[in-house]
């Protein structure tokens, strides 16, 4: 199938540069540690999707979060840059209608439109964990992380998931479906040093 791409634009989150704070679950506290951030969800919006088009989703992905959390927020310890990643999702949305092409700034957790899946901080036993939490990388990672907000347009009304399902189950659901997307990628750190050097 040939992909297309979607026009996407997330609100105040500009191609490249840095999250808001106000967009994360945490920020720096000065002290060289972490605090709580406001965790607000940004408003996304998307366009040109084609003909046939008959729903959307969403994924927000950090794609250099380090497989072993063991130094991860440790004092007197940090995470190489060169330690290996994965992906680690901050927000999965499905079966958005056809006719929705905006999802408006609000509160972290589930979103109206669609069927809201379980990020990654759920997977950990966080408080929310359902829709959408923000970035809280660890403030001693060397690694500056990237996150990437993307839209799809889908050849199905619904891709059948239900309950819980994972940023992983929706793209193994999505393979081939997918008619357009498009991505804005941004980045946060809670890194003193990283965000003195950004």
């Amino acid at each position: 199938m040939n992909t297309k791409t979607l026009l996407v634009m997330v609100d105040d989150v500009a191609e490249g540069h840095a999250i808001p704070e106000r967009f994360a679950s945490c920020a720096q506290d000065g002290k060289g540690g972490i605090r709580d951030s406001d965790n607000i969800r940004p408003a996304i919006r998307w366009s040109g999707a084609p003909g046939g088009t008959k729903s959307y989703a969403i994924i927000m992905v950090d794609r250099d979060v380090p497989i072993k959390f063991e130094s991860a927020n440790q004092s007197g310890k940090t995470i190489p840059a060169s330690l290996p990643r994965r992906n680690f999702y901050h927000w999965v949305q499905a079966d958005i209608p056809p006719n929705v092409n905006h999802i408006p700034e609000g509160q972290a957790g589930r979103v109206e439109s669609g069927i809201s899946g379980q990020n990654d901080f759920g997977a950990r036993g966080a408080e929310h964990g359902i829709g959408y939490d923000g970035p809280c990388p660890p403030w001693n990672d060397e690694r500056l992380h990237h996150y990437y907000f993307i839209a799809y347009a889908l050849d199905v009304p619904s891709l059948g998931l239900a309950g819980a399902f994972t940023g992983k189950r929706l793209e193994d659901a999505m393979e081939r479906h997918i008619l357009a997307k498009g991505e804005v990628v941004a980045t946060y750190t809670t890194n003193q040093k990283k965000k003195r050097a950004a």
